[in-house]
């Protein structure tokens, strides 16, 4: 914890040129805010850039100055030192307010990471803004939390959600999150847990997954909606993460009770049955589930259904990319017209059903026009028609089987709609749109998204890249005897 100490009190306080500035500062707002009553000759003169220039060298040069802050910190010897504004720092924070009501020398002591920043913390309290990069924003929120500058922790709260996507040597979502929920930010650690689960595939690849706190990994692993290639893309990483991490025994177990093993091939659970050496050490902890996956796989589902309850999260697929799963589909000028494309999915994922195709048709529309804003003919005009505007409608994505089966009892298809974006030079998923299980589509598809104009977020060089996954989900039939 920083301390704080503060030395040589004053009997009065000395405004100097603080007081003029912001005198100033507030005319020039007061005027900006004026009521002219309408008359035309009324004008607005704003130099209020030369004003924060001013305050920037006020700062810069200490002129006036009635306060000094001598930040020390255990990476160097020396303070540094600052000549700064009583009044100024008290509008900003009631915490240096507080500080120097009595006193206009104050040592302050910081970690050497939160040091660092701390010439760019007071020249925002001087100017109101700041520039940071990735690996500032903890320190730059430590800082504005810890002097209760509440306006700062919020913008960089705010930056932080909005940089999840941007591109770092060593990565900064996992970071971020378990900060997040230090602080307590649950807006921050929602931002961050959805971006790891849409994005799983590229974090487990990266740097960041070997700091994956035992909390986070087994938030993540009860996800069911896990963007990545397959359950055993998920397996070989969680089996990295144990080996690197050497968890006690309970801990480890309970992260392997969290793969979804009825998802993997049987050939595949045989190979790594043979050939891993964390399911070896760990065996015992979960043969339950590698014996119960081999059931799956072996009987028919509706067979299998009448034993098991698999309507449980073990049974459930994630949202798989594997091109049994789904298909990508990259729509050219999707403003255009309307658009169709079709492909084939595994009927599920048993073994049972492997060589079982269901077939799909989609059909994208970016103007559809729900029946209160179709045009209609007037009673009182013959022949005229209301005016419907093109910004009206709003895109539509259709999914529906191309044929029925009765390979389809107790089977149903759940549908996710991934929309992949472009940041800091990746392609990253950022929206995703889940079905109801009896909806051929969804009802808020891309309700938010302006598709006529070339620079939206949601298109990639004027593309919109969506991935179809179709999720088959089995139902029991016979409830199962406890």
């Amino acid at each position: 914890m920083a301390r704080l100490t503060g030395t040589r009190p004053v009997a009065t306080r000395r405004w100097g040129c603080a007081a003029a500035f912001l005198l100033l500062l507030f005319t020039v707002q007061a005027a900006q805010k004026a009521d002219f009553s309408g008359d035309s000759t009324a004008a607005t003169i704003n130099h209020s850039l030369t004003l924060l220039q001013r305050l920037q060298e006020l700062l810069q040069n200490g002129n006036g100055s009635d306060s000094v802050l001598r930040v020390r910190s255990a990476a160097s010897d020396e303070p540094k030192v600052f000549h700064t504004h009583q009044l100024l720092l008290s509008l900003q924070s009631e915490v240096f307010e507080s500080l120097l009501r009595n006193q206009s020398v104050v040592t302050l002591y910081e970690p050497p990471e939160t040091a660092a920043l701390f010439e760019k913390f007071i020249r925002y309290l001087y100017c109101g803004g700041v520039s940071i990069l990735l690996h500032q924003a903890i320190p730059m929120h430590q800082l504005a939390s810890k002097y209760r500058v509440w306006g700062l922790q919020r913008g960089v709260a705010e930056y932080m959600r909005t940089h999840l996507a941007s591109e770092s040597s060593q990565g900064h979502v996992v970071g971020w999150y378990h900060y997040a929920v230090r602080v307590g930010d649950l807006a921050l650690q929602d931002s961050c847990l959805q971006f790891l689960a849409w994005n799983l595939s590229a974090v487990l690849g990266s740097a960041e997954w070997g700091s994956v706190s035992v909390e986070l990994l087994l938030l993540l692993l009860e996800r069911s909606d896990l963007v990545l290639h397959s359950e055993l893309e998920l397996y070989t990483a969680v089996e990295g993460w144990l080996s690197r991490q050497q968890p006690e025994a309970p801990v480890a177990e309970r992260v392997l009770r969290a793969i979804r093993y009825p998802m993997i091939a049987p050939s595949q659970l045989f190979r790594l049955q043979a050939q891993s050496a964390v399911l070896a050490r760990h065996r015992g902890a979960v043969q339950d589930l590698l014996f119960q996956a081999f059931q799956f796989h072996a009987a028919s589902p509706l067979h299998f259904a009448k034993y098991f309850d698999v309507n449980c999260s073990m049974f459930l697929p994630r949202n798989y990319l594997a091109p049994s799963w789904g298909s990508q589909w990259v729509i050219t000028n999707p403003a255009r017209d309307d658009r169709s494309t079709s492909f084939q999915t595994q009927l599920g994922p048993s073994s049972h059903d492997a060589g079982k195709r269901v077939t799909w048709n989609v059909l994208f529309s970016p103007r559809w026009l729900p029946v209160s804003l179709r045009p209609v003919y007037s009673d009182s005009v013959a022949g005229a028609i209301q005016p419907v505007r093109i910004e009206d409608g709003r895109p539509r994505l259709v999914i529906t089987p191309a044929m029925s089966s009765p390979d389809f009892a107790g089977v149903s298809f759940q549908k996710t709609v991934l929309v992949g974006v472009r940041q800091q030079g990746r392609v990253l998923v950022k929206h995703a749109y889940s079905f109801h299980q009896s909806s051929d589509e969804a009802a808020d598809f891309l309700v938010h998204a302006d598709l006529q104009k070339r620079t939206s977020e949601y298109l990639i060089d004027n593309s919109l890249h969506l991935h179809i996954i179709i999720k088959p989900v089995y139902h029991s039939l016979i409830k199962v005897k406890k």
